[in-house]
């Protein structure tokens, strides 16, 4: 016990000093100027999977229209039992009646392989269906994926920063995101790492159909990061980012939705490993309460000095996350409460996953592979 303070101090400060900083925010890609918005995007087909998002599908086609002249705007309506289509149509988008999932799909990547066969253009869109951009990213988007010969582009989308559980859990969803996957990794070519985010996937069709698509992924409940694994073992590059240009405007007004959405993949981001579990668990316990608060447990003068060195390398690693998302320094002081429950959200989805559930989202129950 004496020693976790110090294993977590050296956590920390290692966090600190990897060449790759998977703290850092340099990854990033804003809107283009206000000119480049009315590009012509005819070589972009634009899929939005969307399962009862009546509310939210409106503002993201808006933003979707305000890129420019894009070829086609596709909406699969994921048996919705809400005005979803509706409101699609109202807005212009080609709609797909998509059917109930085979076996082994997950809801989401079906619809995106019902949308894949109505795709003709050079470059596909993977839109969530509350993702809003900003004009002119679309165009940047591309742009960066030509100059750079990037087979997918994607872009960590700007979270919902509006109440207290928002501003305490969500800029710490991006940063622990960027710790498991960091960006400066998963952008060279040669690391093995491979990351991406869902909400907004620019890629190219004959890259995405070379990999065998959404069929290849079927199962996966990380779609995202498992398409760019995929996307990188085929020699192909891929790019993703931080940006403010693309925004989900659904909200959390309390802590279970965004408990329900963190313990849906937790478990899957460690594999189903039980001793990766434990790994995880001995860390963070050492990183968020061991180092920070060691003193309280062994009151001597070498473990107030760690404890301190443990809370500037803390505020130190989550600052550049609070900074670009315009939030106070002083959250960072909340660190240990905030690791404390996505620790919980983890064994949340360990312990269901061992129940036989896999996952439980958008009113479908996936199993876990062991009840299959």
């Amino acid at each position: 016990m004496e020693y976790l303070p110090f294993f977590g101090a050296i956590c920390w400060w290692s966090l600190i000093l990897l060449p790759w900083r998977p703290w850092s925010t340099r990854e990033k890609i804003e809107a283009s100027a206000p000119e480049s918005s009315r590009a012509a995007l005819s070589d972009i087909t634009v899929l939005i999977p969307a399962r009862n998002e009546g509310l939210y599908i409106q503002p993201t086609l808006s933003g979707v229209r305000a890129q420019g002249q894009i070829a086609c705007v596709i909406v699969i309506d994921d048996q919705s039992v809400d005005d979803t289509a509706e409101q699609a149509r109202k807005c212009g988008a080609k709609i797909i009646t998509g059917t109930s999932p085979p076996a082994g799909w997950s809801g989401k990547l079906w619809a995106l392989e019902q949308g894949l066969k109505e795709v003709r253009t050079p470059y596909t869109l993977l839109l969530d269906a509350d993702i809003e951009l900003a004009p002119g990213i679309v165009a940047e988007l591309r742009q960066k994926a030509r100059i750079e010969n990037l087979a997918l582009v994607s872009l960590m989308a700007e979270p919902p920063m509006k109440n207290f559980i928002e501003c305490l859990l969500m800029p710490a969803f991006i940063f622990f995101f960027k710790l498991l996957y960091p960006f400066g990794l998963a952008n060279k070519p040669a690391s093995r790492i491979a990351a991406a985010a869902g909400g907004c996937i620019l890629v190219e069709t004959r890259a995405l159909r070379s990999v065998g698509a959404f069929v290849n992924l079927h199962d996966a409940l990380i779609d995202d990061c498992t398409l760019a694994v995929r996307i990188k073992r085929a020699d192909l590059r891929t790019w993703i980012g931080l940006s403010h240009a693309a925004r989900s405007h659904r909200g959390y007004q309390t802590l279970k939705p965004i408990w329900e959405m963190v313990a849906r993949t937790a478990y899957t981001q460690l594999r189903y490993s039980p001793i990766l579990l434990a790994i995880c668990t001995l860390i963070m316990v050492s990183m968020f309460w061991a180092a920070p608060f060691g003193f309280l447990l062994l009151p001597a003068q070498e473990i107030y000095i760690v404890s301190s060195l443990a809370w500037i390398a803390m505020f130190f690693a989550y600052m550049p996350t609070l900074i670009y998302y315009q939030r106070s320094p002083l959250w960072g002081l909340a660190l240990p409460i905030i690791g404390t429950l996505y620790l919980a959200m983890t064994w949340t989805s360990a312990l269901r996953y061992w129940r036989g559930e896999r996952a439980w989202w958008k009113d479908r129950r996936y199993e876990s592979k062991t009840n299959n």
